[in-house]
């Protein structure tokens, strides 16, 4: 249990270094006009002709800033999936470490990590038939 509660605050220390990375691309997003800047190819892509598994996850991460949830989950359904975590873990384990009764903070589990590698699977294969078994481009 040691062991678990030591890694717990781990993650929890990393995710409070990652606030300022985090605010510093939401400060760049609404600076640089979502017009001016240049869309990215994927290499992935090019030399396969398919969608990589991380397709989609830049306009996911940007209809998230937006509030889109719906459709950050559309175009790629891993972004929306470790918002949420990290949110939840975030503010449970910020209220523990503020004191307030009853609130413990979430506690890591592996299934988390195996869920969000289903997510990112599960994504590539319907995104890949889609476009090489029906030509429809996402």
């Amino acid at each position: 249990m040691k062991e678990k509660r030591c890694l717990e605050d781990q993650l929890f220390r990393i995710g409070l270094a990652a606030l300022p990375f985090g605010a510093a691309l939401v400060f760049l997003y609404l600076y640089l006009n979502e017009k001016q800047l240049l869309p990215g190819f994927c290499v992935f892509s090019v030399l396969f002709g398919a969608y990589c598994p991380g397709c989609g996850g830049t306009r996911a991460f940007l209809a998230l800033f937006q509030g889109r949830l719906l459709l950050s989950f559309w175009y790629h359904p891993l972004v929306p999936y470790g918002a949420i975590l990290y949110t939840g873990f975030m503010f449970t384990h910020g209220l523990h470490r503020l004191g307030v009764k009853g609130i413990r903070g979430w506690r890591f589990h592996n299934w988390y990590l195996w869920a969000g590698a289903g997510i990112l699977v599960i994504n590539f294969l319907v995104k890949n038939i889609l476009r090489l078994g029906f030509g429809i481009l996402l």
